[in-house]
């Protein structure tokens, strides 16, 4: 395939349209203060460390759905946080982080050309690039309403929300579930943000009070990336509906989707503990409100932003005039029409910095 199909079937990769701000905020004085990804930057904990070296010795070839315990860990988990009962192991999937899964998935279900993948107004790039890659339709919707009368093969969900930090609420969720299986779609939900709710609690689409307890026509995906600062390890599952797993599994084994098993006891042990979690909440609680203050003090006004890892910025003009007036400070913030024309006036601002880069960028909105 020549390099003009790839680029007609798929946006503009966005980070790339942003070149030149970053070029003038790295000129700063004092370096850029790159607040436009949620990198973490922050150690890995050290129970993942010490599994992954106990591991280590490791000469064959993983499994693509990887070891019962491994996978158990991750049903322990989503109880244990999140409330989730009723699941088991074989409703669990490795992968290879939670992008891969996402941008792979519509393809991988054996969609394509008349299918229709529905994601929300403000998201993540990949739900639409993913959906394009395999032929599907896509549309931008953040309400069933919206949707009109035709019904989607795939609705993403995604909670807390990226760029804009919204949480969706149990009677919220509650309804798109039922919407979904009166309609036979598959609801997949993008949790990665689960451990991280500020001023509402975050809730999986696979809890009792959301499902009814059952997991049919479910998916909610998961990442070790931001809750465990294990981005650089790409180690992430897919749970729900044992049918779709299953379905998903067998085509992975084809394609050769494996997660490292050095990682995967990373995983394992990573999962098991809270304690790193909870120190890490506190980190990025502390970032997040030293940043919000300034951002305020200096005009903007932050919506939504309830949970996840960045604040939704907004001086009501351009995003992209906002980014340009970063860039002159030396800081570096995501244009919010990365994630769809509603974020135009808007911009993602992270607080995945170090403490002292956060600093330096509060000092710089005075």
């Amino acid at each position: 395939m020549t390099r003009s199909r790839v680029s007609s079937r798929l946006p503009d990769f966005p980070w790339d349209t942003i070149a030149q701000a970053k070029a003038r905020a790295a000129a700063h004085p004092d370096g850029i203060v790159d607040l436009s990804i949620g990198t973490p930057v922050d150690p890995t904990p050290a129970v993942a460390r010490q599994a992954l070296a106990e591991a280590a010795d490791s000469p064959g070839y993983p499994t693509v759905l990887g070891p019962t315990p491994v996978r158990q860990a991750a049903v322990d988990w989503l109880e244990r946080r999140a409330g989730v009962t009723g699941l088991e192991a074989d409703q669990v999937l490795m992968t290879v982080g939670s992008k891969e899964l996402i941008g792979n998935l519509p393809a991988q279900l054996g969609l394509g050309a008349g299918d229709l993948v529905v994601y929300p107004e403000l998201a993540y790039p990949t739900y639409e690039v993913g959906a394009r890659y395999a032929g599907c339709e896509v549309l931008a919707a953040d309400s069933t309403v919206a949707i009109g009368p035709r019904n989607p093969a795939l609705l993403y969900l995604n909670s807390p929300a990226n760029p804009h930090g919204q949480v969706l609420g149990v009677d919220h969720l509650r309804k798109v579930v039922e919407w979904a299986r009166e309609r036979d779609v598959l609801l997949v939900s993008d949790e990665c943000y689960l451990e991280f709710g500020w001023e509402a609690q975050p809730v999986s689409v696979l809890h009792p009070d959301v499902c009814g307890g059952s997991h049919e026509g479910l998916l909610t995906v998961h990442s070790l990336s931001k809750r465990s600062n294990l981005a650089g390890y790409r180690d992430a599952f897919v749970a729900g509906d044992r049918a779709v797993v299953a379905e998903l599994l067998a085509v992975r084994k084809h394609l050769g989707f494996m997660v490292p098993t050095p990682v995967q006891h990373a995983f394992a042990a990573a999962l098991a503990d809270d304690t790193h979690v909870e120190l890490q909440r506190e980190l990025y609680a502390n970032r997040r409100a030293v940043l919000r203050k300034a951002l305020q003090r200096a005009g903007f006004r932050i919506d939504h932003s309830e949970g996840s890892l960045y604040l939704w910025a907004t001086r009501d003009e351009p995003c992209r005039t906002t980014v340009d007036w970063l860039a002159e400070r030396g800081i570096l913030a995501a244009p919010g029409d990365f994630y769809g024309a509603a974020g135009a006036q808007h911009v993602r601002v992270a607080f995945t910095a170090t403490d002292e880069r956060v600093e330096a960028a509060v000092s710089r909105l005075v």
